[in-house]
């Protein structure tokens, strides 16, 4: 028989021949395992040598799992994700009741014994064969080896658990050889804090910390004696002894645990007496939902990490193993949300589109940072609930923030945020925002060729039935018929007047602007996207294109930083709790516009949200509305020198005239006739903007060198109708 550490350091060769010869007649061997009741003594014992020389054992150890955590900007925590509640704590952090109540009632010898208690194998053995109860042998130290290789086997998908089934005496001999070896390497103190951080106390709740927060909202340092003895009593069987489901069970099991503490003198008489008469004290139980449902705020903000991390190959070769890590690797996630914008955004859109509004109508804002690309906030007028879909209350994990990639989202047409992009390809092309241009036409021959550099010829015919015309409308019929400058018509967001800009240039450089400027279609793929093509569809112009909030924010990010555009950014840094940095997300910011071009357009641009309110704006601020075509979305887009917002209001419904906007409650307030951007989203942008952008630079935007305006603020925008009224922008 070759010397082993469990021979040496556990018994002698008759003390273990002894130890075995009981096991076989009570039907356990260490904790419960059977060997062949024909087996002798001598063959038990040359049987185990055997056993033990063919398999070596290995504590496998792998790390606990860990919930990962989701953190804002200011370092407050928004969510967790875990498969199994856990915070692992020190034994200082463990109340001594606590530390007392598991070793009287699971290993009352733990302080004596070196790793494996035959005594206590022995009384379980004589209890099994003579009574109608089963008690187990095994110690807390060769438990603890137990759930480390079980651990273990769960991360590697091992189907042959250590405490599964199927446990053949070799894997117990092994356990209860490396329980005597881990009492060599760590002290008792070291192997009981261990334990009660990784043994199951109920429902998901691993370890003490977990579980004392769970069922009390307390530290583990802080469970009383019967608190204490209620725990240690569910490790036998967490499910039957749940308290919250089985009560009368769990009670008589804690009372066991007293009973047992006060046989060892760990508490005196009285106490003992008054722990039995107390109820279980679970009023106030705390069950921490995991993942974005659990969020403090910005749930689909939430939502948009979880998909990220799971789409990112950086974290696991599959889905699946990404999800093991985001559930168990113990993830630290550093976002860029700043809470209290968020909260802001919030309110914003609760006072103003409240969830589940009779309306139909839903609102979004996003925010984010200019220069960096941060996504300061994310918000929407639903709830996020992802075991009840029912729009019709308010409740969906769609995040009408993004594409349709990232947020299940097909996108909202945009409407006339859109024309400022015309607007900047017409000065790129040596154009004038002073430029007058043939807004009095408003109809376009089917089959007329526009010019269009990139394609054939040099052309393309407009798609339509021959004979027929591409008509079109402003909501302003007072400048029917009126020829116009491009930075009026833009004011005034005339569709005539966008139409006749882009037939008057090269459609490919609105192509090329708004490439550059990143607008593509929500339902692009995240593989390749689909840019809106201009060339194809000129009628896009004038924005019957579907975009996210997401996208269109990004793209005016190149007006409110001097041509600059910044891909959004959620994520700083990751790391986990050994320490390993995982990639964040870089900032990612590209010059897309010559600064002088971006300021041109802005000279409009800036009076157009500057006029939003009847006194003077705290600081700059540019931006331009935005209303679908069927009056179904309503738009604001624009920010200040530091952040750029989008706020957007539009039904949920569809886009189709039946769900059009019009004479409508929205918030407890009525607006009549059609819900244009003006009337809604740009003075939520105006007073949410107001409130928030104060913590970011505010100075003025660039002045164009080649501007044709001497005084970009100048009121250059007044003309008469016949009765004499002055029109506005509040119908854009």
């Amino acid at each position: 028989m070759s010397r082993i550490a469990f021979l040496d350091t556990a018994f002698t060769t008759g003390r273990i021949v002894a130890f075995l010869s009981v096991s076989v007649l009570s039907g356990t061997i260490l904790a419960g395992l059977v060997l062949p009741a024909a087996l002798t003594v001598g063959a038990a014992a040359s049987m185990s040598s055997t056993v033990l020389d063919e398999n070596q054992p290995e504590l496998r150890s792998a790390p606990l799992s860990q919930p990962s955590v989701v953190y804002a900007a200011d370092g407050s925590e928004l969510t967790r994700f875990y498969s199994e509640n856990r915070t692992p704590v020190d034994i200082d952090e463990i109340s001594q009741p606590m530390q007392n109540a598991i070793v009287a009632i699971e290993d009352e010898r733990f302080y004596e014994h070196n790793g494996t208690d035959p005594q206590a194998i022995i009384r379980a053995a004589v209890n099994n064969l003579t009574s109608d109860t089963t008690q187990g042998g095994s110690t807390i130290t060769h438990q603890y080896v137990s759930l480390i290789l079980l651990n273990a086997d769960y991360l590697e998908g091992r189907e042959d658990l250590v405490m599964g089934g199927t446990t053949t005496l070799g894997d117990r001999l092994n356990e209860a050889r490396l329980a005597v070896q881990l009492e060599q390497e760590m002290t008792k103190e070291e192997i009981l804090a261990g334990y009660l951080n990784i043994v199951l106390l109920g429902r998901q709740n691993y370890g003490v910390e977990a579980a004392a927060q769970y069922y009390w909202g307390i530290p583990a340092a802080e469970l009383n004696i019967q608190q204490s003895a209620l725990l240690a009593g569910m490790v036998q069987s967490p499910n039957f002894y749940d308290p919250l489901t089985n009560p009368d069970a769990a009670t008589d099991r804690r009372n066991v645990v007293l009973g047992t503490m006060l046989r060892n003198e760990y508490i005196t008489q009285d106490e003992y007496e008054q722990a039995v008469a107390s109820d279980l004290g679970l009023e106030n139980v705390n069950p921490p939902a995991s993942g974005c449902i659990a969020a403090q705020t910005a749930p689909y903000f939430c939502d948009y990490i979880e998909r990220l991390i799971l789409a990112d190959d950086t974290f696991g070769d599959t889905e699946e193993e990404r999800r093991a890590l985001l559930e168990r690797g113990g993830l630290r996630i550093h976002t860029t949300l700043e809470p209290d914008i968020q909260e802001e955004a919030e309110r914003t859109l609760r006072t103003n589109v409240p969830v589940g509004d009779d309306s139909g109508a839903v609102g979004t804002i996003v925010t984010l940072e200019n220069g960096t690309g941060n996504v300061l906030a994310m918000a929407q007028s639903t709830n996020y609930n992802p075991d009840g879909e029912d729009l019709s209350t308010g409740n969906t994990t769609v995040n009408y923030n993004m594409e349709q990639a990232w947020g299940e989202s097909s996108g909202f047409p945009v409407g006339s945020t859109l024309k400022p992009f015309v607007a900047a390809a017409w000065v790129e092309g040596g154009g004038s925002m002073d430029d007058v241009v043939t807004s009095s036409e408003n109809e376009y021959p089917y089959g007329e060729e526009w010019e269009a550099g990139c394609m054939p010829g040099g052309s393309v015919q407009l798609l339509g039935e021959e004979d027929e015309a591409w008509e079109v409308s402003n909501v302003i019929e007072a400048l029917d018929g009126q020829d116009t400058t491009v930075d009026f018509g833009l004011y005034y967001s005339l569709n005539t007047a966008t139409v006749a800009t882009a037939y008057g240039m090269d459609l490919c450089r609105i192509n090329e602007v708004t490439e550059r400027m990143g607008i593509q279609r929500a339902t692009s793929t995240s593989q390749g996207g689909r840019t809106v093509d201009f060339v194809e569809t000129p009628s896009a112009v004038i924005g019957g294109t579907e975009l996210s909030p997401m996208t269109l924010t990004e793209a005016y990010t190149a007006f409110t930083s001097d041509g600059q555009r910044c891909q959004h950014r959620v994520i700083e840094e990751i790391t986990d709790v050994h320490g390993n940095e995982y990639s964040g997300q870089d900032i990612a910011c590209e010059q897309v516009l010559d600064p002088d071009i971006a300021a041109q357009v802005n000279d409009t641009l800036i009076n157009i949200a500057e006029d939003i309110p009847d006194t003077a704006p705290a600081f700059p601020m540019l931006g331009k509305t935005g209303t679908s075509h069927n009056g179904t979305n309503t738009w604001f887009a624009g920010g200040t020198e530091g952040i750029t917002s989008t706020v957007h209001v539009g039904s949920w419904q569809g886009t189709g005239p039946a769900y059009r906007l019009a004479d409508v409650t929205i918030g407890g307030r009525y607006y009549g006739g059609q819900l244009y951007g003006g009337t809604l989203a740009a003075p939520m942008w105006y007073q949410y903007t107001s409130n928030v952008a104060g913590d970011y630079p505010t100075g003025d935007f660039t002045e164009a060198e080649d501007s044709p305006f001497e005084d970009r603020r100048a009121w250059r925008y007044s003309f008469s109708q016949s009765e004499g009224t002055q029109i506005t922008n509040d119908d854009a």
